[in-house]
């Protein structure tokens, strides 16, 4: 599903150059759950990010479902990007002028998927996520497990081949947390492939696989 080669992602300004990644190399299974953990500062969203095609690798090669993708121009990346690849952020991202319903059918509305589908499939989402009942509900009227939630099925509704998550549960107390951790591993069971970017052992936990990154190298991996 995605297969990493000598990855290096270097940040330059006139006076500095920052090295973020040294040499990344890893392979993400078909449906599988890899949670990369590491210090602050050691890579785990720029290597989230160049996963997600959000960014490109200054060198190194990798692979998408069988695609090499590095070095994609930005219009090809975004063409990729959409239906292939959902996200979820740690501070949610939800328009707050928009309703539950309106949020998760955003990605659909970019696709241009006919409106009577979106429905369709906004509905059978929200019943995934057991918030079938807040659909026309505001983001400020819900709790912030439960904004976590719509956030996650926003990044579902396309039936993504892979789902990545940047700190997930970063905003939630525990309990919100655990309900955000327990939607994933479903997701995961469903068939998802999920690669999770965590500072909680706790959420690493629900992970097939953990990956540690430390000054922009993989240092460890443990399997659950």
């Amino acid at each position: 599903m995605i297969k990493i080669n000598d990855l290096k992602k270097v940040f330059r300004t006139s006076e500095i150059e920052t090295s973020a990644l040294n040499g990344v190399n890893i392979e993400v299974k078909d449906g599988e759950f890899v949670a990369i953990m590491g210090p602050s500062g050691c890579g785990k969203s720029t290597l989230l990010n160049i996963i997600g095609l959000l960014d490109n690798p200054t060198s190194g090669s990798y692979e998408i479902d069988g695609k090499e993708v590095s070095g994609l121009k930005e219009n090809e990346r975004t063409s990729l990007r959409k239906g292939n690849i959902g996200f979820v952020f740690q501070s949610f991202n939800l328009i707050d002028e928009l309703t539950v319903a309106q949020n998760v059918e955003l990605p659909l509305t970019y696709l241009n998927i006919p409106s009577s589908k979106r429905k369709e499939l906004v509905k059978e989402v929200l019943e995934r996520v057991n918030l079938s009942h807040r659909a026309k509900h505001y983001p400020a009227q819900l709790s912030g497990g439960q904004q976590q939630r719509v956030a996650i099925a926003r990044a579902v509704v396309t039936n993504p081949k892979i789902l990545l998550a940047d700190e997930p549960t970063g905003n939630l107390d525990s309990t919100n947390g655990k309900e955000v951790m327990e939607l994933l591993n479903e997701l995961n069971r469903g068939g998802t492939t999920i690669v999770m970017v965590t500072h909680s052992s706790h959420d690493a936990s629900f992970a097939d696989r953990t990956i540690n990154l430390f000054d922009g190298s993989v240092v460890a991996e443990t399997h659950s």
